[in-house]
């Protein structure tokens, strides 16, 4: 067994004084760093590169015990090599070193990390020298993908500087183990929850599949920290996680996902417990959310009593962003004035130049701070206003902004909010989408079948399932995603109307389609295994592309060694080339497969007419009728063999076996415990605890965090 190196009862030095006696853990909390975005900016690409590098200093100077990151320290989910290579740069600098981990870790780690190579924390590994352990969980940004499920967190976690814990691959059920985590008398239970598509989440709280284990010796003993990546603010009827979801014996909640800083612990009048937001460390949307100041916390644990300490993040580029509503200022601007456009144009320097000043000032006092801000005029020109060039107006700050090509957004509010228009215009809504607000794929897809005309809206396929297969086409670049979902539902909705055997009339057979189709809406959790499987089968076949792929290239470079410069209509040449398009073809067939990954390769060496044919991309179904076969085709060749039909029968009646989550209404806090989420049999049966029953206590910044309870100052 594998024990901590260094772990003792010595006490820490450094800055905080008192506070950093054994008994006390101090911990970094930072998140959403989103390494990489705009590295190829030629102003604002290192920019979160230098803040990384600023807050892993901050850790080092304050001798924490480990870092806690909340989702997204990558921005994109295969990002580059210059990313990966800072990031494996900056860890190994500050996170490496001979001082001694003093907190050691109590839970079966076999369980806390079972889907790496390596099931133990880094800092116990004898080959490394770790001085700052980092958790980390993934977001949205830097989730697994791909044929193994693998994200750029499984590569720094196998080469020993990031623990990556918080993963869950199961659609059904979630149990989250914690990390139990002991230095001297404060016992910590870590609970980590990697990013999951919000929907799906919500459904599976709702439907009670998610549970938090809890220790079975003395729970009420350990500090429970739980961090998680999801919408906390309410982006539609799912697409977010209510804080009343999770359990009341949480003590703080760590949350991620949402860039605007609120990293100052809010307590949940409902739940009891405190969250912590604290943002991004880096301007990814031009919103007001993101001008707030940024910073990170340092968390002292000690006992069941905390204290977050904010820490202000010095190089991170500064951010200005107002609004100009132009039918507000009537005196200055009429539209009827054929001048007016200058007008507006003139108001909008005067408005960028004053924000330039206040930006300088406040650089001025920290020199760590990039020169160029980030600078953003939204102008509202409804009202029978027209907008200026801006492409022109940005010229003028080309070499005094980070952002010259969008320093102006002119948007207009709807004059008529009552009006509900029916018809959505698709076009608008890809074109404009509001500022500041996510726009989602699937949700477009959805709403443009939902709208559209009735000849060109689905049949078999759901819109749920289509937008979520055209979302894994857009964010990670599944080419092979919409073609093997659209495979996989003909397939099933074939194997579906064998089984009822309805006479081949197409009238019937389109109710029948209908019919099921309908029922697959209705069971969401059918629907979200259906688009798992077709992901996987996408994925697969990207790998198999792969591999032909680099076994083509081999061979191609074979070829050409073979053919030299001999004349290509020469009789021995031509026979050399067919005997080689014969030997590949049997040599790929060995190889599992019916065509080569490129079909053009055979073109010019002699190749056949029917080699060049099936020289082109295909794929084996696993099960059904041909690829080109259509559904009154399948019906047809069904009726000539019943007697071999051996699939899953369905029942006659289309049943809802699952209510709908939009429904969902939430429990008065008086029988708030009968909803709560189930855990563990084997634990001890808990009833609703108060604050003061589990000793929580939180104090602001320039108080002592480990004052007794009779002096604390927080009322119950």
């Amino acid at each position: 067994m594998r024990t901590p190196r260094g772990t003792g009862a010595s006490t820490c030095g450094g800055a905080g004084g008192h506070r950093n006696d054994e008994d006390t853990f101090k911990i970094l909390v930072a998140t959403d760093i989103h390494l990489g975005y705009l590295e190829k900016d030629p102003v604002r690409g290192n920019d979160t590169f230098v803040t990384f590098n600023e807050i892993l200093d901050h850790a080092q100077k304050n001798e924490v015990d480990f870092i806690l990151l909340g989702g997204d320290l990558f921005h994109d989910n295969k990002p580059s090599r210059k990313t990966v290579h800072s990031c494996l740069e900056s860890l190994r600098k500050y996170c490496m070193g001979d001082r001694p981990v003093q907190f050691e870790i109590l839970s079966d780690q076999a369980v806390n990390f079972h889907y790496s190579k390596f099931p133990w924390v880094n800092y116990q590994d004898e080959n490394l020298n770790i001085s700052i352990p980092v958790f980390s969980i993934h977001g949205n940004h830097d989730d697994p993908t791909g044929a193994d499920a693998l994200c750029a967190l499984d590569i720094l976690s196998c080469a020993g500087l990031l623990n990556h814990f918080g993963r869950s691959t199961s659609v059904e059920k979630i149990d989250i183990s914690p990390i139990l985590l002991r230095k001297g008398r404060t016992k910590i239970a870590l609970y980590g929850l990697g990013a999951i598509p919000d929907e799906r989440l919500y459904r599976m709280f709702v439907n009670k599949q998610v549970t938090m284990l809890r220790p079975k010796e003395d729970e009420d003993s350990w500090f429970n920290l739980f961090v998680i990546h999801q919408n906390r603010s309410k982006h539609g009827a799912t697409n977010y996680i209510p804080e009343q979801f999770l359990d009341d014996f949480i003590n703080l909640v760590v949350w991620g996902h949402e860039h605007e800083c609120k990293i100052a612990p809010f307590q949940n009048e409902q739940q009891r417990f405190y969250v912590s937001q604290p943002g991004s460390s880096v301007v990814t949307s031009l919103s007001p959310g993101e001008a707030v100041k940024k910073h990170i916390g340092l968390l002292h644990v000690k006992g069941k009593k905390m204290k977050m300490e904010k820490i202000a993040l010095e190089t991170v580029r500064t951010f200005h962003i107002e609004d100009i509503v132009l039918a507000d200022h009537p005196e200055l601007f009429n539209p009827d004035n054929p001048n007016v456009t200058q007008a507006i144009q003139a108001f909008c320097m005067e408005k960028v130049e004053l924000m330039l000043d206040t930006a300088e000032r406040e650089r001025l006092g920290n020199p760590r701070q990039p020169e160029k801000p980030i600078i953003r005029l939204r102008v509202d020109y409804a009202g029978g206003f027209e907008p200026f060039s801006v492409h022109r107006f940005s010229q003028k700050y080309m070499h005094r902004v980070a952002n010259p090509k969008d320093i102006v957004h002119f948007f207009r509010h709807r004059e008529q909010k009552e009006k509900k228009d029916i018809d959505l215009n698709f076009g608008k809504l890809v074109s404009r989408p509001a500022e500041g607000t996510t726009l989602r794929v699937e949700d477009l897809v959805k709403q443009y079948f939902q709208t559209a005309e009735k000849k060109v809206q689905l049949s078999l396929l759901t819109e749920r399932g289509m937008g979520e297969a055209v979302q894994e086409f857009v964010d990670k670049e599944e080419k092979e995603a919409i073609e093997e979902l659209v495979k996989f539902q003909l397939e099933k909705t074939q194997r579906f109307l064998k089984e009822r055997r309805t006479d081949a009339v197409e009238e019937k057979i389109d109710e029948e389609v209908r019919k099921f189709r309908e029922s697959r809406k209705k069971n969401t959790e059918e629907e979200d295994k259906e688009v798992r499987e077709a992901m996987i089968r996408a994925r697969a076949h990207r790998s198999e592309d792969e591999v032909l792929v680099a076994a083509s290239s081999d061979e191609d470079s074979m070829d050409i060694e073979m053919t030299g410069t001999s004349n290509p209509s020469d009789g021995l040449s031509s026979t050399l080339s067919r005997g080689r398009g014969r030997a590949r073809g049997r040599a790929r067939g060995a190889r599992g497969q019916n065509s080569t990954a490129r079909g053009s390769s055979r073109r010019g060496r002699g190749a056949t007419s029917q080699e060049s044919a099936s020289g082109s991309r295909s794929y084996k179904p696993v099960s059904g009728p041909g690829k080109n076969m259509s559904i009154m085709d399948a019906f047809r060749s069904s009726k000539t063999d019943r007697s071999s039909n051996s699939f899953q029968s369905y029942s006659e009646d289309i049943v809802d076996v699952d209510s709908d989550p939009e429904d969902t209404s939430f429990v008065p806090p008086s029988s708030k415990i009968n909803q709560r989420l189930p855990t563990m049999s084997s634990l001890s049966k808990r009833g609703s605890q108060s604050q003061a029953s589990r000793g929580v206590d939180f104090e602001s910044d320039e108080d002592d965090p480990f004052m007794s309870p009779a002096t604390s100052r927080r009322t119950k």
